[in-house]
């Protein structure tokens, strides 16, 4: 019975993420991050929703436990960097207000409205600022970029010969991206689009 009652409980969990514009992920204190609580992070983190990590029963741990449990947060949860984390107590009803910032903080970062120009703009800057390497006999050219979805960002960028940009090149775009337009709690996603050469033949 508890088994189907856990499994009930996940698929529910599921679906909420899935209905969800941002998810608020709470971790227990007193019992670090648990295989589960990693596992619907990374369902999370499939699903392209917002989220922020709160850290509930915070005044029931010891300075010991509570470096701990960052570390644990740090290791186990690394691909939700850009979450951000809130220690608070429940009970005490302490660190709530902070919270309720950056809920409405992803919400916004998560449904934000890109212009084309803006971002564009801000694509020929960080080329000029650090170009894409070279990958076979030609250098990748980056055009444009525009929106392409919200819930979460997503921003495509065309050119020619992107089939060689590094994960760490785009790493490294999405990081200015994320600064310029301030995106808290949300991923982004970024997509290369290749122009097809009529001279490749």
């Amino acid at each position: 019975v508890f088994e189907a009652i856990e499994k009930f409980s996940v698929v529910k969990t599921l679906q909420a993420i899935e209905n969800a514009h941002v998810v608020l992920l709470l971790i227990d204190a007193t019992q670090g991050v648990t295989d589960q609580d990693a596992h619907i992070a990374g369902f999370v983190l499939d699903s392209g929703r917002a989220v922020v990590i709160a850290v509930n029963k915070w005044d029931a741990v010891d300075d010991y436990q509570r470096e701990l449990l960052q570390r644990s947060i740090e290791s186990r949860l690394s691909f939700l960097k850009f979450a951000p984390i809130h220690t608070i107590s429940a009970k005490k009803r302490q660190g709530i207000a902070p919270l309720w910032k950056s809920i409405a903080q992803a919400y916004a970062s998560a449904t934000v409205k890109m212009p084309t120009p803006v971002l564009t703009r801000l694509l020929q800057e960080s080329v000029a600022l650090q170009a894409p390497k070279r990958s076979g006999m030609y250098r990748p050219k980056m055009r444009y970029a525009h929106q392409g979805g919200m819930s979460p960002p997503v921003i495509v960028i065309h050119g020619n010969s992107l089939d060689g940009v590094s994960d760490s090149y785009k790493r490294f775009l999405e990081g200015r991206f994320r600064k310029a337009f301030d995106l808290v709690g949300t991923p982004l996603r970024i997509e290369l689009k290749t122009s097809s050469n009529p001279y490749d033949e």
